[in-house]
């Protein structure tokens, strides 16, 4: 398996819990496939290493039962790592203690992985039915993560001046995000949750959105992949924060 590393676009979108024969995982797969060009999401690995190619991948798919999760697929390149897996996140740690499916996927950061990032998180979120989503690049994203603080459970400043969010079982509803990235998907729900699009003060960010066909968003903060030694794109990512207080629950007492 290929862990984490620089040179990569981390998707994660959350949605609904799978239940039963939940047939989005296949959606989802199809979804990716669609919006990047010649990928084939035919091999697995197991938690023990081995690669297997998977000579019906949707039949295989389909006869997996895992509880609130779906296994690992990739493209079985290396060098191009594209993967896709999803797991349940409990009730105990998810808005309103409802458990959801989390969506993982992986993208190359290179020309064409950031040339597809957008319909592939938009796929992926529309095959999942998703709350919200984002796509960014790993080193981006790591700082991202760091912004989620609490006295307790997780003291200290977040890094760059940017806001402190709050733990995800502290948010009010699944359809306010935990945070942003550098692509946001937002369904319908979402959008309207966190007062997206405004004519007086969005006509920047709707430059480079998106609506996607179940009436969401793919919502652009920055014309090139977000790099937080870049000013321009620090200073992006600080006024998104300061337009919608709603991200990370921050606009509640």
């Amino acid at each position: 398996m290929v862990a984490n590393n620089p040179h990569e676009l981390v998707i994660i979108v959350h949605a609904p819990d799978l239940v039963g024969d939940d047939a989005r995982p296949l959606a989802i797969v199809r979804g990716m496939e669609r919006a990047f060009p010649g990928l084939r999401l035919v091999w697995t690995t197991s938690d023990e290493g081995k690669r297997t190619l998977l000579a019906d991948r949707d039949a295989w798919l389909a006869q997996q039962r895992r509880v609130g999760e779906f296994p690992l697929l990739h493209n079985g390149n290396e060098s191009h790592y594209v993967s896709v897996s999803g797991w349940e996140a409990a009730t105990n740690i998810s808005p309103g203690g409802q458990a959801q499916l989390e969506v993982h996927a992986k993208l190359p950061l290179n020309a064409a992985g950031i040339a597809a990032a957008a319909a592939v998180l938009e796929g992926v979120a529309e095959g999942a039915r998703a709350f919200w989503g984002r796509a960014t690049p790993f080193n981006a994203a790591v700082e991202i993560s760091r912004q989620t603080r609490d006295p307790v459970r997780k003291p200290g400043d977040p890094p760059r001046g940017l806001p402190a969010l709050k733990f995800p079982d502290s948010l009010r509803a699944p359809e306010i995000p935990h945070c942003l990235g550098w692509l946001n998907y937002w369904s319908a729900a979402t959008a309207h949750a966190i007062g997206f699009p405004r004519l007086d003060c969005d006509a920047e960010l709707l430059s480079w959105a998106k609506r996607t066909a179940t009436g969401g968003w793919v919502v652009r903060l920055t014309e090139a992949p977000l790099d937080l030694d870049h000013p321009a794109h620090l200073k992006a990512l600080l006024l998104a924060y300061e337009r919608f207080p709603e991200i990370g629950g921050r606009s509640a007492p």
